[in-house]
């Protein structure tokens, strides 16, 4: 027997609509370039999305074409956002911070018909443009007047919205069909695309907004610092819209003074972005203070945050930390660390232990923990294994890719290549990537937990752990570390004793070496492929 209920697509114009009709006032401000701010409402975002969508069309844009995003998170970008998939076509989103070679292979893969190009990225994007033996359409925003342009063909984005209608009717579009292409950064190999559709997207933005989850609400003042290129602003965009919260998005203004100026003077309530993005933000607050009151969540993602930076932030600035984890295969969110109602009566040196972990899967997402043996493993808060996922926003292959088992085991999970554990009340740990756990000696050693027992030092900004080559024990552990400029100095010697007094002998590195910087990938994450390359070259000594 069937429900008797109405066929209801769960399509993106639906979120973009409800915004406009509930909450045609509230605010979406901009920091351009030059540091002024741009204001307007969700109202006036659903009617340039129409003409950009009609104007799209004129293009010649036909439902599943792919349409490529070159920029800062901006309202243009966040107009291309609705505009392209309401449409029927998708929005490709690329990241900027690739090289010239990895983009040009990721546009020709995706193969974009045009790309919408932030003016300010124009000396990036030109590099690109000399690997592509086929030229997409370009499309330009934020052009300063009198700079030259070498693009064929370049169109500017006012002019053609504004050849548009404000009274186009959105397509009748198939729930299932694409929105959004996201490429992974290509760590290991070639970039690999996560192709969302309208209904993963639908369903993950009220994933989103479970009040278990990030819990988005009307009062919010949300600011992605996470780059729009990157899992769709991890879907933060939509969530709002849904939700009816005001945006706030910083442009090219991500440096630590800049954000703080921002988070005041907006009244931020949610931001969200990795941690060496907060890193920094609490290093700068410490030397020029600012009044962050506001802020009821501070978003964590990416990679793991620091116990002790999450426990500075709520001790010394009253910020709550929330902490999440995802991927872009999963649209990206799969768990969140909130305190639940046995926690609370913790000690707070327990508690700070509890919020450092990943969280509890958000209803949605299935996770289970997968040893060497190919065996489930318990959730007894120790038993380790790959974190593999199933659910309606998780991926079930990569564009125009045939599923393989290296991703994809047989009975339809998503293997993550996470390492983890889970507790007997559901919080997952991550405790390493598959490819970076250290086995010295036949022992397996977390270089995450090493990571972050080092940056709970106060004299330590970032580090990073490897494994190292090792005539007797096969492998060893090898960090690198980042001293605070607030701090005073701290020796290798000291750091190598904080390690061995939590954990066993074998675990502490044989050589810990300072830093001014520690690569990272695209996304703000430790880039151990890089650093591995410059142990290999003898830069560290």
């Amino acid at each position: 027997m069937q429900g008797l209920m109405m066929d209801y697509p769960l399509t993106m114009e639906r979120i973009l609509e409800h915004a406009n009709r509930l909450y045609p006032r509230k605010r979406i401000s901009t920091v351009l370039p030059d540091e002024t701010v741009h204001r307007y409402t969700w109202a006036d975002l659903h009617s340039r999305s129409k003409r950009l969508a009609s104007a799209l069309e004129g293009l010649g844009i036909e439902p599943g074409d792919r349409v490529g995003t070159f920029a800062w998170n901006n309202y243009q970008h966040l107009e291309l956002y609705f505009a392209a998939p309401c449409i029927g076509a998708v929005c490709h989103t690329l990241n900027i911070r690739l090289s010239p070679d990895q983009l040009a292979y990721i546009i020709s893969h995706a193969e974009d018909r045009v790309i919408f190009v932030d003016a300010t990225l124009l000396p990036r994007f030109e590099a690109v443009i000399a690997g592509l033996s086929r030229c997409p359409r370009i499309v330009l925003f934020n052009v300063k007047p009198g700079i030259r342009i070498d693009l064929p063909d370049a169109i500017g984005y006012e002019a053609l919205i504004a050849g548009g209608s404000d009274s186009f009717e959105w397509p009748a579009n198939d729930e299932n069909a694409a929105m959004g292409l996201c490429y992974t950064s290509g760590t290991t190999g070639e970039p690999r695309g996560a192709l969302y559709s309208h209904r993963s997207m639908f369903l993950h933005t009220l994933g989103v907004n479970q009040s278990n989850a990030l819990g988005l609400v009307e009062s919010d003042v949300v600011m992605p610092v996470v780059p729009q290129f990157h899992a769709m602003a991890w879907g933060l965009p939509y969530a709002c819209a849904a939700a009816g919260a005001e945006l706030v998005l910083p442009g090219p203004h991500l440096n630590p003074a800049a954000l703080a100026r921002t988070i005041a003077d907006e009244g931020v309530t949610v931001a969200a972005g990795v941690p060496t993005i907060w890193t920094g933000l609490y290093e700068a607050l410490k030397v020029n203070p600012r009044d962050v009151s506001s802020v009821r969540a501070l978003i964590v993602g990416g990679a793991a945050m620091p116990r002790g930076l999450i426990e500075a932030y709520e001790t010394e600035l009253d910020v709550p930390v929330v902490h999440a984890w995802g991927m872009t295969e999963l649209s990206p969110l799969g768990t969140v660390s909130r305190l639940q109602r046995h926690h609370r009566a913790l000690p707070d040196a327990d508690r700070w232990d509890v919020k450092a972990r990943q969280g509890y899967p958000i209803c949605g997402v299935d996770m289970r923990i997968v040893d060497d043996s190919g065996n489930e493993a318990p959730w007894d808060g120790s038993s380790m294994g790959e974190v593999q996922v199933r659910g309606p926003w998780v991926i079930g292959r990569y564009y125009r890719q045939d599923p393989s088992p290296d991703h994809f085991t047989a009975d339809g999970w998503f293997r993550t290549g996470d390492v983890g554990s889970m507790s007997p009340d559901g919080f997952l740990t991550i405790t390493d990537r598959t490819r970076d756990l250290i086995k010295s000696g036949g022992e397996w050693i977390s270089s995450v937990a090493l990571e972050n027992a080092l940056m709970d030092h106060p004299a330590v900004t970032e580090a990073a752990v490897i494994a190292v080559p090792d005539a007797k024990w096969t492998e060893r552990p090898f960090a690198i570390a980042v001293r605070s400029p607030n701090a005073d100095p701290v020796a290798a010697e000291a750091l190598q004793a904080l390690l061995a007094s939590a954990y066993p002998k074998y675990w502490v590195p044989d050589r810990i070496v300072f830093v001014e910087q520690i690569p990272k990938t695209s996304v703000g994450k430790l880039d151990k492929k890089v650093i591995r390359r410059q142990y290999t070259e003898g830069k560290f000594g």
